[in-house]
Parts: structure tokens; C-alpha cells; sequence
């Protein structure tokens, strides 16, 4: 498809809206946040912050980490998670530093 001479890939706008999608929670855009600050958490470091409950947090980043948002190392008993790119982080860093919020 073509609009003024500019070429829109529509895989990529497809795989764009998965991706916003899968972070449009608040929960999920603060562990996105936590996790481009910290590297990497496990689950109770980030359920002890948010002040949340473990499975609900668990289930987010389950979620996220399913759709290629995050990945996990394990050592040990713990499992921590990481943000696959950063790029998300920065998406939602200039939507915050945007005009769409005041």
C-alpha cells in the first residue's frame, strides 16, 4: 500500500499495534520503566515496588514476556526478567515527554 509516494509495511504496522498493545496496561508500562533502570529484577523485587499482588504481577510479566517484550535469566530459584530492547522503553519515555499528556 502506498499514501503520498511513502511505502506502509503492513507486517510491520501489524507487529507495531501487537507491541503497543501488549504494553498498554499502567502496571506493565511501570515494570517496562522499572526494568530499563534497573537491567534486570526478579518478580518479588518488582511486585515489592509496585506494592502489587506476586501472581498479578507474574501474570503481566508472563504476558509480556510471551509476546517478546521481555526475557528471563535464570540463577538459582530465581528467575530475573529484562527488557528484550530498549526501544519500547523509549517509546514510552517520548509519549510521556509528549504533548498527548498535559
Amino acid at each position: 500500500m502506498t499514501t503520498n509516494n511513502v511505502m506502509i509495511d503492513e507486517k510491520r504496522l501489524d507487529k507495531t499495534a501487537y507491541v503497543l498493545k501488549a504494553v498498554a496496561h499502567p502496571l506493565r508500562i511501570k515494570i517496562i520503566q522499572m526494568l530499563n533502570e534497573n537491567t534486570e529484577l526478579n518478580v518479588s523485587s518488582i511486585y515489592k515496588n509496585l506494592n502489587a499482588e506476586q501472581s498479578l504481577i507474574s501474570h503481566h510479566l508472563i504476558n509480556m514476556r510471551d509476546k517478546g517484550i521481555l526475557d528471563i535469566r535464570r540463577s538459582g530459584k530465581n528467575i530475573y526478567y529484562f527488557l528484550v530492547d530498549d526501544a519500547v522503553a523509549n517509546i514510552i519515555q517520548c509519549i510521556d515527554k509528549s504533548r498527548l499528556l498535559n
